[in-house]
């Protein structure tokens, strides 16, 4: 892995814990005003009980005052109805007490049931008054938790902050635009690339861009999220082995007529993959480079089988399972297409694994790199 991304893992592992403190500073006001909130609601609960005391003793003192009322009325009935000349006169006034202490009763009515009523009133706001003394005392504790804890991550953030202009230092400038600008955008500025996929956006690579992120030897970018690529080869492993202990993989046979390849180093190519093929008693060898699958120089023909026509290019060269016809292959051209070159690199992949599997549980020596009869 190039020094570089090691620095920009550690400087995105740095702003994300920068924007962690910088959430939990901001999200603490929050959660004190939330209280204040409860607090204020638990307020006007406290005041509309103790109005509606103060609404009740006020209609309570008014109704005494109209019954005070009645009875005056009928005292002035009474003694007027001593004075009067005739029966209907008397019977009028006798009418009038009767309304009048029919009111008294209605009225001493409304006064009792707003005794009644008293005690509910006073549970209320005795309720919430305490009610508000807990809350009170609960915002309190908040708020001085809340000045620790701000206190305390504004002491790491200021420490992170400067690890961070230590660990810019070391990225190149044109790199560390290329990765803030995308973090701006994306969150993240770095994505790892596992099975063939960029982590960051969950979008499948092109081979070439695969391989050259394995080789660790260049910066390389997704062409679809744009954030920085890496490769971890122990991330790798561990996402294969699940798959390679559910289903052995295949081993084409060894004298099957048509034989794929893998060498690390071809001539001047470099890592390809090789396809031979047996037919008529003659054998063939085309070259595809690894990373574009494209054709690296003619057909080349030999007599015989093809292990013992291309000896050279056999051995050392990790065995594939390929199971393209002549025809399909003929009809490529000059470049396999990718569904093709997909599979030689999941199968190389899959058949690497295996050989660090099998190396694992005989010794802890390394494995060498295995012949073709090996590989088969």
């Amino acid at each position: 892995m190039l020094p570089e991304i090691e620095n920009l893992l550690r400087l995105q592992e740095a702003d994300k814990e920068i924007r962690r403190l910088q959430d939990e500073i901001a999200e603490l006001p929050k959660r004190v005003s939330a209280i204040e909130h409860k607090l204020a609601d638990t307020k006007a609960q406290l005041e509309k009980a103790q109005a509606a005391v103060k609404a009740d003793e006020a209609s309570r003192r008014k109704y005494e005052i109209s019954i005070t009322d009645f009875r005056g009325k009928i005292s002035k009935y009474r003694d007027q109805s001593l004075d009067v000349k005739t029966n209907e006169q008397y019977k009028a006034l006798l009418h009038e007490i009767q309304f009048a202490e029919k009111d008294i009763a209605a009225t001493e009515d409304k006064i009792l049931e707003l005794m009644l009523n008293a005690d509910a009133r006073d549970k209320e706001v005795k309720a919430a008054q305490a009610e508000l003394k807990a809350e009170a005392a609960e915002i309190e504790k908040e708020k001085e938790e809340a000045r620790r804890r701000t206190a305390e991550d504004e002491k790491q953030l200021t420490e992170w902050r400067a690890k961070r202009d230590q660990m810019r230092a070391g990225v190149n400038e044109d790199l560390l635009r290329h990765y803030e600008r995308v973090s701006k955008f994306r969150g993240s500025g770095i994505s790892e690339v596992l099975d063939h996929k960029c982590m960051g956006c969950q979008v499948m690579l092109r081979p070439q861009t695969y391989n050259e992120v394995r080789t660790g030897q260049q910066t390389v970018v997704c062409d679809s999220c744009q954030r920085i690529l890496y490769f971890n080869p122990a991330h790798e492993m561990q996402a294969l082995e699940p798959e390679h202990k559910r289903s052995r993989r295949h081993h084409p046979k060894i004298d099957a007529p048509q034989a794929w390849y893998y060498r690390q180093e071809f001539a001047d190519a470099g890592e390809v993959f090789l396809c031979m093929a047996n037919a008529g008693g003659q054998s063939s060898r085309r070259v595809f480079d690894m990373h574009t699958g494209r054709l690296i120089g003619d057909i080349l023909s030999r007599e015989g089988d093809f292990r013992h026509a291309f000896p050279e290019d056999v051995t050392g060269a990790i065995r594939l399972n390929g199971s393209w016809t002549e025809h399909e292959i003929e009809n490529w051209g000059t470049e396999m297409p990718m569904t093709a070159l997909d599979s030689l690199h999941t199968d190389l992949e899959a058949a690497r694994y295996e050989m660090t599997s099998h190396a694992s549980a005989k010794s802890k020596t390394p494995a060498v790199i295995p012949t073709e009869q090996a590989a088969s």
